[in-house]
């Protein structure tokens, strides 16, 4: 009888751990298909695209269906949509032509164009043009010209070449191939006309690869362009070691140039070319470091002045400069500068055609508003005032004086990270609100046409592609709305957005929450703070595209509430709540998510506070590491993902522009000095061929807790650069680290996200 019992006892432990390992299968599953790459595939038109065709009003688009996609046509001037062509027509043209099977649901034209004049299409078939008129839809190849190569540049006119070879400048003849050399000084490393990525790898068992792409700026008549001059010889260079060759038992090391903060960059200067006279002429100001510019060189419509912004080094200050092209001289419009720095990503500039006047952001009363000022560089006056931000300035319209510009914060009862559509005359004396809805918009304003498109949405509101009139701001066309059937289906619910209080206990702060699907309210669930608190960012979703398709939603369906919030610090707010990061990355925010997250759990007593995790990438994996090493009573569990763990070994511009110069609060904000405080589960991710993050700043702070006898995991995976959010075994280790440390139970073991490989 015993015997029984204890059977029926095992039995019933037996099932139970069944049904756990079931439901756990289910819970990694379910992740799985709400995963970006999956989920994507159960919406359509969340997104549009608005593609213009030239010298009219019209734009043509692709909308999807339950078949596939089709093409349609807007009339600007007609306001009104029709299938942009026969959709089975050209399928059977294509089909005949190229001897390829093409359904009319999925045409997949690369580089379409229309020709109103003639009545036709032309596109591109893998790497074959062809045309099609659109009355018969008969059908021939295009005999193009050779393609530009990416180290030539085609002068507007399309008479003349620029190509960069040899460290030297050329110029092509394109009708006779005639060859002239512009430059003969360069040399390697002092070079002319070469567009540098901040990424490109050499392999250090070859020796660098001159394979370059071309940077010139052609005047509008084709008779100058302007290029610079790089300066590479004192610049250091960072390494990567890959252990996984593609061919091969040796390992390969792999270097990349690479200032460090307060290092020696590259410098640039630029040279004016005159293309009649094959001449050059240095443009007047020393080289400069150049790290990040909002505007190059762009030429005025009279091809005898271009202008350029340059940022002095350490971002307190930034240029705008108006250059003769004849001689070279330069005079100094505006210097914009800060006690602590100048945002590099709110600075816009737009001229008038004759370049009278220009209009300039700047964040000089506190909130980045437009001044506008003279050819000279003289204040007229200020276009927009109060205590919101403008993102962009998107079009001047000289006849009616007015300046269409995205802001946020200016409507009290909105959250002001939506972005919204306004126009103000050039006085600034009446604003127009253009799109009202409380929702995020996404603007395109046509060069020609009276009308813009507005593809607005939230979070828990799914995207409306409308046009409205540029007068008023009035719906007069709806191209499409979001499908969102198939996504319902799945049981997937909208996150919910919030509003809480900083530490200041005054400043409002918001974020955005995810839950599984099926979620009770009468269960306890552990919470995952969800970080990225680089200054230049907002890290919460506030488009519905952005709300639904990321990795936190998946990351719920396990059994977690994942919320995302922007403290103090980050973009798109005042100057004073963005300089609370500056010389301050350190702080992460994680008072106020700790706060905020405090606040919420108030009234949602499923949050269980005793159980907190956090996760980040990048500067997200700066956040989750010192998380743990700074917030270890509230922060239990985190996985930190090529994480920047100390600002000194970053690329030079990103912590020059929010921690200042290196100096002492560059160590103090280390998370190397905190290895020792570590208490809580860790797991340390890195690629080990990252050439954004070097891979030795998550080794670099594995050697600090090995020094202390700390317990962590550390996951090098082979080949890999930045980018580790879509490598499966990623996903899965991340997954896995949370279920077993912060929800306590089995991972599902060695699960495979087979729809990532």
């Amino acid at each position: 009888m015993k015997f029984i019992k204890v059977y029926f006892i095992l039995l019933a432990i037996l099932f139970s751990k069944m049904v756990s390992a079931q439901s756990m299968l289910e819970r990694y599953q379910k992740a799985e298909q709400f995963l970006p790459k999956n989920i994507s595939k159960l919406t359509r038109n969340v997104s549009l695209r608005a593609n213009p065709v030239e010298e009219t009003s019209d734009f043509w688009y692709k909308l999807q269906s339950e078949k596939g996609e089709k093409y349609f046509y807007f009339d600007g001037e007609k306001i009104k949509t029709r299938e942009a062509f026969d959709h089975i027509q050209l399928a059977e043209s294509i089909q005949l032509e190229t001897g390829k099977n093409i359904s009319s649901d999925s045409l997949e034209l690369q580089d379409l164009k229309f020709n109103l004049k003639v009545n036709t299409i032309e596109f591109k078939i893998d790497t074959i043009f062809y045309e099609v008129r659109l009355d018969d839809y008969s059908i021939e190849k295009i005999n193009k010209k050779k393609p530009i190569k990416k180290n030539q540049s085609e002068s507007p006119d399309k008479m003349w070449i620029a190509e960069v070879r040899d460290f030297n400048l050329f110029l092509i003849n394109a009708e006779t191939d005639e060859e002239f050399q512009l430059t003969s000084d360069g040399i390697k490393k002092y070079e002319y006309a070469t567009s540098l990525s901040w990424y490109k790898m050499v392999d250090e068992s070859v020796g660098e690869k001159y394979d370059p792409s071309i940077f010139v700026s052609w005047s509008n008549d084709s008779k100058k362009l302007v290029t610079y001059r790089l300066d590479r010889r004192k610049v250091g260079k960072l390494f990567l070691y890959q252990s996984l060759p593609d061919s091969g038992m040796r390992a390969k090391a792999w270097s990349y140039e690479r200032a460090l903060p307060g290092e020696d960059p590259i410098t640039m200067e630029y040279y004016i070319f005159d293309v009649e006279q094959k001449t050059k002429v240095k443009v007047d100001l020393e080289p400069f470091a150049d790290f990040t510019s909002s505007i190059y060189p762009t030429w005025f419509e009279d091809n005898k002045e271009l202008y350029f912004a340059r940022f002095q080094r350490g971002y307190k200050a930034i240029d705008l400069f108006k250059v003769n092209a004849t001689t070279g001289e330069v005079d100094t419009l505006l210097t914009d500068k800060s006690e602590t720095m100048v945002e590099y990503q709110t600075i816009k500039c737009k001229w008038l055609k004759d370049g009278s006047e220009f209009f300039w952001t700047s964040e000089r009363d506190g909130w980045n508003q437009i001044y506008r000022y003279d050819k000279n560089g003289n204040l007229l006056n200020q276009v927009t005032k109060g205590e919101f931000v403008v993102n962009d300035i998107l079009k001047i319209d000289e006849e009616k004086r007015l300046v269409y510009f995205i802001a946020g914060g200016k409507e009290s009862a909105m959250d002001p990270y939506y972005k919204l559509l306004y126009a103000v005359n050039f006085d600034g004396d009446s604003t127009i609100l253009l799109t009202k809805e409380k929702a995020n918009h996404e603007v395109w304003i046509p060069e020609k046409g009276n009308y813009f498109i507005d593809s607005y949405s939230r979070v828990n509101r799914p995207t409306d592609h409308v046009v409205r009139s540029l007068e008023d701001g009035k719906i007069i066309y709806r191209l499409a709305s979001a499908s969102l059937d198939s996504l319902f289906a799945t049981g997937w619910k909208y996150p919910e957005q919030f509003k809480v209080k900083a530490r200041d206990g005054v400043t409002d702060i918001y974020g955005v929450i995810y839950y599984p699907t099926n979620f009770d309210t009468t269960k306890s669930y552990p919470v995952i703070d969800a970080s990225y608190s680089g200054p230049q960012a907002v890290r919460t979703p506030k488009s519905f595209a952005r709300g639904y398709n990321n990795y936190d939603r998946s990351i719920a369906e396990l059994g977690f509430i994942v919320i995302t919030i922007d403290g103090l610090g980050m973009a798109w707010r005042s100057k004073a709540f963005h300089d609370f990061s500056y010389k301050n990355l350190g702080d992460i925010g994680a008072e106020d998510h700790i706060g905020g997250i405090k606040q919420l759990a108030k009234t949602r007593p499923w949050m269980n506070l005793d159980r907190v995790g956090i996760y980040g990438h990048s500067a997200g994996g700066y956040d989750a590491a010192r998380a743990l090493l700074t917030h270890p009573e509230f922060y239990k569990v985190a996985v930190s993902s090529a994480g920047n763990h100390d600002h000194r070994i970053a690329k030079a511009w990103w912590p020059e522009q929010y921690m200042g110069m290196p100096d002492k609060h560059y160590d103090e904000q280390s998370n190397f000095n905190l290895a020792k405080n570590l208490k809580g589960k860790l797991l340390l991710v890195h690629g080990d061929m990252d050439n954004n993050v070097n891979t030795a700043s998550s080794l670099r702070l594995a050697a600090e807790l090995i020094k202390h006898n700390k317990d962590f995991k550390l996951l090098i995976i082979p080949n890999r650069n930045h980018g580790l959010a879509d490598h499966p075994y990623f996903i899965r280790n991340r997954w896995d680290w949370f279920v077993e440390h912060l929800l306590e139970e089995e991972p599902q073991k060695e699960y495979e996200v087979k729809s990532y490989n």
